[in-house]
């Protein structure tokens, strides 16, 4: 099904030296924006840790593993919290569309001492149909039956579902979903104790979207105005209509 998108954008056509000039302002605009990234990366590992005490464990392609088997081998762990309850025919198109990517990077965090994990509430059984329908090849695991899920934030029960308001991102709020996406990242100390240093949520995973770092530089940007909510254009790799992916 194809979603509504804008009309080429009414432009401003000027010389080549008053476009050179306004280049340039807004160079100065994104040298700034980038400064205020690295100091906002800085505090974030400046964030004080707090210990894992729980015994997770998760099902996956190498049977039972706890959390610091995760790591294999690495000091980090950098954990997707991918929307696929059980039950579900598919997984979330949205978090799909920012897995899209997971293949690629992973190679690259493993040199830099840093192990991808995905994560879900699925059973093993659903997540492998799924991955291998979409073709990834990423380490993607079950938590179901563990509390994993809820304690950091991306699952809720059925009742806490029916009360409305729930917790995510660190507030109670509105989510139509027992299932959230979510980013959380672990350390392992020499001992083995195992620490987590941060999570994010919500617009907080927007800069896993390749797509989207891409669109933000074209004329009509992310052209999610007139959509219902801002990823209704949003399928499967294997859905889209053939036009899209000439």
């Amino acid at each position: 099904m194809a979603t509504a998108m804008s009309e080429r954008p009414a432009a401003r056509v000027v010389a080549s030296a008053d476009w050179l000039a306004a280049r340039k302002e807004l160079l100065a605009k994104e040298k700034e924006f980038s400064r205020l990234r690295d100091e906002l990366s800085r505090k974030r590992r400046e964030m004080p840790w707090e210990r894992v005490e729980k015994q997770y464990v998760f099902e996956g392609p190498n049977g039972k593993e706890n959390l610091a088997d995760l790591f294999q081998g690495r000091s980090q762990l950098i954990i997707y919290h991918f929307m696929f309850g059980p039950g579900w025919k598919e997984g979330c198109p949205s978090c799909s569309f920012i897995a899209d990517g997971f293949d690629g990077v992973k190679v690259h965090l493993a040199a830099r001492d840093a192990t991808l994990a995905v994560v879900s509430r699925a059973t093993l059984p659903e997540i492998d149909a799924f991955k291998q329908r979409m073709g990834w090849r990423f380490k993607w695991l079950s938590s179901f039956g563990s509390d994993f899920n809820f304690d950091y934030q991306v699952s809720v029960t059925k009742d806490e579902q029916a009360k409305g308001k729930v917790y995510y991102n660190y507030e109670f709020t509105e989510f139509p979903s027992e299932e959230r996406p979510g980013l959380s990242v672990f350390y392992k100390s020499e001992n083995g104790q195992t620490f987590h240093t941060y999570s994010t949520y919500a617009r907080g995973l927007d800069i896993l979207l390749t797509a989207y770092n891409f669109l933000d530089m074209t004329p009509k940007g992310r052209d999610e105005d007139a959509l219902p909510y801002s990823m209704a254009w949003v399928r499967h790799h294997d859905k889209y209509e053939s036009q899209t992916t000439k």
